[in-house]
């Protein structure tokens, strides 16, 4: 069921115009049901939110201009006092990074460190394995060769 609201025709046709809050807030018509209740009350809501924006946005501009054309001294010393406040806070940054900077470049050369130690171990891992596999040779030749020996002595003389 459609409820046809007349306000929202006659504003549609142009024959009264809203301005300021009524052109944007909801249009009020009969719900008929439970959750078209709920829409309405948070359309209604968000309606009198943007007119409370509205009227604090222009108090402030007002506000701001008044206070302006008065403030240019305050201005300038609050600018100082910033200064001064924001310049210990500044100095700590630049500590900070300077500190993770050494942090860095240790961790950089420890990285490198790390790597040639790899690279060393690597190295002497593969000299074991060839020492290894040398004496594992020299050990295959000397069972080989006291087996030979061993079949000679064995053989009936002729």
């Amino acid at each position: 069921m459609t409820v046809i609201n007349t306000e929202r025709l006659a504003a549609d046709s142009g024959a009264d115009e809203k301005t300021g809050a009524e052109a944007f807030a909801p249009v009020r018509r009969v719900p008929n049901k439970l959750g078209e209740i709920d829409q309405a009350a948070a359309a209604a809501f968000e309606g009198e939110v943007r007119e409370f924006v509205r009227r604090d946005v222009a108090f402030l501009h007002r506000q701001r201009s008044g206070v302006e054309q008065a403030s240019e001294p305050a201005a300038n010393h609050l600018n100082s006092l910033i200064k001064r406040v924001s310049g210990a806070s500044m100095e700590e940054i630049d500590r900070v990074i300077l500190e993770l900077q050494g942090v860095r470049e240790m961790l950089r050369s420890e990285g490198e460190r790390v790597s040639r130690e790899i690279t060393g171990y690597a190295s002497l891992n593969h000299a074991a394995m060839t020492a290894m596999k040398v004496i594992g040779d020299g050990l295959k030749q000397w069972k080989h060769g006291s087996d030979q020996a061993a079949d000679q002595d064995r053989q009936p003389a002729r």
